[in-house]
């Protein structure tokens, strides 16, 4: 049995076996979740809600069907931020963190899961890439938790306490989950500007890509070499991409909303409410006020922030930054002529172009296809349906409060989004073959008329 299960195993592709990975860590998740010692006494809750809850923990989209802080126990509290960190850094890549500490040897199929987990296009220096990227994303979230540990002793008078908040928004901001134990996410810090400032820095440092991680921390620690340092055109477009649409939906909340939710307020209120707002479309889902209070145009605004999401290799869904980008490049391109994307004084690939194009029409299929079956089952508003399902797919977790009353297909479909949106579109499209192949023959060409 046992050999017939790894010949099955072998003639899966990378891709097939990375969902059945994240396939297991939902159920098992849903099994730890639903352990009598993770929620408080007294709580019920039904499968298709711990079942809902671990899928959006796995996915780090923060969605939920339950008030966190009313229904996790301390011991819950702490599955919780341990499924954050397997959903957040990826499956293959704790797993294999861990082969390492027990000295065993990763092979070459073991570099494939890798390889597709986390989005690279090479074999080469997998192994390297995954130790770095595991202590820096531990680092930060240790640093992230003292500091805010500290800084929460002046509303936790419990050192614990403080302490408790400051781990669980650091692990939370760091891997984009957007869950919260105050049961109200950040809400009750809507005038603290340092935690607002730390979030906002933690979850970009999760969201904007682990590769760009590790070539600033590379060029940081050689700042005197005698070779010129060059950034990869991957982290020279990820970076423009993200923060530009960070400061383009800080600058068009703070418009659509100058006359409505922001009328009144300060200069540095506003400013902050949608810059903390903007940040968390890529992928974070934490709020500083209550979403709904935002008006509709806003709601669409975000709702295709959350589309795009956070950059490739990081802890966030969507179509991913980069995607977005050359989509753009490549319609600028296309307007003046051009049958190339050139950027940053490099080609991009054409495969690459086509990969970013099916990305872009499967993830607008998927989201057109829920948003079509939850207008059928459920009775919302069309804008808050779309909300939903964007947010759901960009992993984000905002939502304008209609997560909770969705009917049980309604939970399912967006299950499938969430799922779907973490383990990228890229891989969830290759599970419908072995792998990547390139044809060894081809039929005459012939022009078609478009447009």
């Amino acid at each position: 049995m046992w050999i017939s299960f790894k010949k099955t195993l072998r003639r899966l592709s990378p891709a097939q076996i990375i969902i059945g990975y994240y396939f297991v860590a939902v159920s098992i998740s849903t099994i730890l979740l639903s352990l009598p010692v993770a929620t408080k006494p007294g709580v019920q809750w039904t499968f298709i809600d711990a079942l809902f809850t671990a899928v959006s923990a796995v996915s780090v989209t923060g969605l939920t069907v339950v008030n966190t802080a009313d229904t996790f126990s301390t011991p819950g509290i702490f599955i919780l931020m341990f499924v954050l960190q397997f959903g957040g850094i990826g499956i293959m890549t704790l797993g294999t963190f861990f082969w390492l500490i027990m000295g065993k040897k990763i092979g070459l199929k073991e570099r494939q899961l890798i390889m597709t987990d986390q989005n690279q296009t090479s074999l080469a220096g997998l192994v390297k890439l995954l130790i770095q990227l595991v202590k820096i994303i531990v680092i930060i979230e240790i640093i992230g938790a003292f500091v805010l540990g500290l800084y929460f002793l002046k509303y936790y008078p419990a050192w614990d306490q403080a302490f408790l908040h400051g781990l669980f928004l650091s692990v939370s901001a760091t891997t984009n989950a957007g869950f919260d134990i105050t049961g109200e996410s950040l809400i009750p810090y809507k005038g603290d500007y340092f935690i607002q400032f730390i979030t906002i820095l933690l979850l970009i440092l999760g969201a904007i890509g682990f590769p760009v991680l590790i070539e600033t921390k590379e060029y940081l620690s050689n700042r005197v070499r005698t070779y010129k340092f060059r950034f990869s055109l991957f982290t020279k477009i990820t970076s423009v991409t993200f923060f530009g649409l960070v400061l383009f939906g800080t600058l068009f909340i703070y418009l659509l909303e100058f006359n409505g939710f922001l009328k009144g307020k300060a200069w540095h209120e506003s400013f902050f409410y949608s810059l903390f707002m903007s940040s968390n479309t890529r992928s974070a889902g934490l709020a500083t006020m209550d979403v709904g209070d935002f008006s509709e145009p806003t709601h669409i605004l975000m709702s295709i922030m959350m589309f795009i999401g956070a950059s490739p290799s990081s802890v966030g869904g969507g179509i991913r930054t980069t995607t977005f980008a050359i989509m753009i490049l490549f319609l600028w391109n296309f307007a003046k002529g051009s049958r190339s994307i050139k950027v940053f004084n490099r080609e991009i690939c054409e495969e690459d172009i086509y990969k970013a194009t099916a990305v872009m029409l499967m993830g607008i299929f998927l989201c057109i296809a829920s948003i079509f079956i939850l207008t059928i089952t459920e009775d919302f508003s069309l804008t808050h349906i779309i909300f939903e399902v964007c947010s759901a797919f960009g992993s984000v977790g905002l939502s304008l409060g209609i997560t909770p009353d969705l009917s049980v297909t309604g939970k399912i479909v967006l299950m499938i989004i969430m799922f779907i949106g973490r383990v990228g579109i890229v891989s969830f499209l290759f599970i419908m073959g072995r792998r990547e192949r390139t044809d060894n023959y081809n039929y005459p060409k012939e022009r078609v008329i478009i447009g």
